[in-house]
């Protein structure tokens, strides 16, 4: 078996890891589409609180007013059945009692009408109310859903490009000695999609601790891969792999 030529497999690792750092971003934004969606779905769902709110204490005025309304007929009929009594009574006491009777009926009445009135007023306001902010809400689902359409698209985007770079990446990734790819995307992985990195100014690009100049001589021979002592990241020299 042949010895792989080094300075050749790094021209061919750093188009890989160009393709690689596009792959692991694109992964680790549609990663993110499902909780940016349930971010925005949280957000819309708490704007229609305040609808909710509005609706339910209509509702609960509606109810109590058919309630006054209730007790309003049970005075008003009341009333009437003792006024029909009046009739039948036999002495001036019992007259003067059922009338006593019969005033504090209707003063009930009136005061049951009064809070029928009010609560009147306050459903009409509380409809106003519920009526506008249905309004915003229906602006603010238009936006909800302009948003998510948004996030869809671009997920879809991403997908389409995902596809692209990894057949890109089967092709390029073919054409490397298996050991070195091995060894290669094993970094890879464990170093968050970034294996290869250049030294600048004697510094490693990844971590960028201090490359010593004996190191750097060692890279230079291209004897074999050079990784770093701090990242363990593969190590090359920019100049060195210009086509």
């Amino acid at each position: 078996m042949s010895t792989p030529n080094i300075s050749e497999e790094l021209k061919k690792l750093v188009e890989l890891q160009k393709m690689d750092r596009q792959i692991f971003e694109l992964n680790r934004k549609q990663a993110e589409v499902p909780v940016l969606l349930e971010a925005l779905q949280k957000e819309f769902e708490d704007k229609k609180t305040t609808y909710k709110s509005l609706e339910e204490s209509k509702q609960k005025m509606q109810l109590r007013q058919k309630e006054k309304e209730g007790e309003l007929a049970a005075k008003e009929e009341g009333i009437k059945k003792s006024q029909g009594q009046l009739g039948q009574l036999k002495t001036n006491k019992e007259y003067q009692t059922k009338l006593a009777e019969i005033e504090s009926l209707k003063a009930d009445k009136s005061i049951i009408e009064e809070e029928i009135l009010k609560l009147m007023d306050e459903i009409e306001q509380a409809k106003s109310s519920v009526e506008n902010e249905k309004k915003a809400l229906g602006g603010e689902e238009k936006i909800y859903n302009d948003k998510k359409r948004v996030i869809e698209e671009q997920s879809k985007e991403m997908q389409a490009a995902l596809q692209a770079l990894e057949g890109r990446r089967k092709i390029a990734s073919a054409d490397v000695d298996k050991k070195i790819l091995q060894m290669y995307e094993h970094i890879l992985h464990g170093r968050g999609g970034v294996a290869l990195v250049s030294v600048i100014n004697n510094s490693c690009e990844g971590c960028h601790m201090r490359v010593p100049h004996q190191v750097i001589h060692e890279i230079k021979m291209y004897h074999h891969l050079i990784t770093c002592e701090s990242c363990a990241r593969i190590l090359y020299l920019e100049e060195d792999v210009q086509p």
